[in-house]
């Protein structure tokens, strides 16, 4: 795996990286009930000799302008070794649930150039990073929420090809699934965002695959 022994991994994002994490940081039992919490567990259980630390700094509601405002608080303040970003779901939600709030929106030059910041900021500071694309849990890419979604996550996959970080596409792998079954089941509310408990695993999934987690360690 590509995390080492003794590292601290710090995963930061909007409402579906915190789950009700604990302030200022979340940790342990108070890491929330997302996938962050799903990929510590499993950290735990399969390399329990690795003494590694995770963290959950995700705050409900933020767009990437507001990751950025706090990025010395809540990343660099926790000296990581490793930084997970997952952002830009509320980036694009406010274009469409909040049409006449344009003060709200973020748009895709703003999203790009300043996620394309964090990570050149970020990068020299670091042993690893990933970058996580924002989703919609549809599998019609017509729909108007989906396709602009699909458009900030290519911003995402330029930014991981120009800087060398890797890009986990959580959108393809929600669309893997909801080839067999209604994606929006796989949401709290079916309000196609906010992932359930099997829709955070997905997540989880994906991003241990990302750090070559050995999945058949410790049996």
């Amino acid at each position: 795996m590509k995390i080492e022994k003794n590292d601290v991994l710090l995963m930061i994002g909007d409402s579906v990286t915190d789950c009700g994490r604990a302030r200022p940081v979340g940790e342990h039992w108070a890491i929330g009930d997302g996938y962050v919490g799903l990929v510590d567990a499993l950290l735990l259980t399969a390399y329990p000799d690795y003494n590694l630390r995770v963290l959950n700094t995700g705050t409900s509601g933020d767009r990437v302008r507001d990751l950025e405002a706090r990025w010395e608080e809540d990343v660099f303040a926790h000296s990581p070794d490793w930084v997970s970003i997952m952002i830009g779901i509320n980036d694009v939600w406010r274009q469409f649930d909040r049409p006449a709030n344009p003060s709200e929106h973020v748009y895709l030059e703003e999203y790009e150039q300043t996620l394309r910041r964090l990570v050149e900021q970020t990068v020299p500071k670091v042993k690893g990073l990933v970058l996580l694309t924002p989703y919609y849990l549809s599998t019609t890419v017509e729909d108007p929420m989906r396709a602009t979604m699909d458009v900030y996550g290519e911003a995402v996959k330029r930014i991981g090809a120009e800087t060398g970080v890797p890009v986990v596409d959580t959108q393809a792998a929600f669309d893997t699934v909801g080839q067999h079954i209604y994606p929006a089941s796989l949401s709290h509310g079916w309000d196609h965002v906010h992932p359930n408990t099997k829709g955070h695993m997905i997540l989880a999934r994906a991003f241990l695959k990302a750090v070559d987690y050995d999945w058949n360690r410790g049996q």
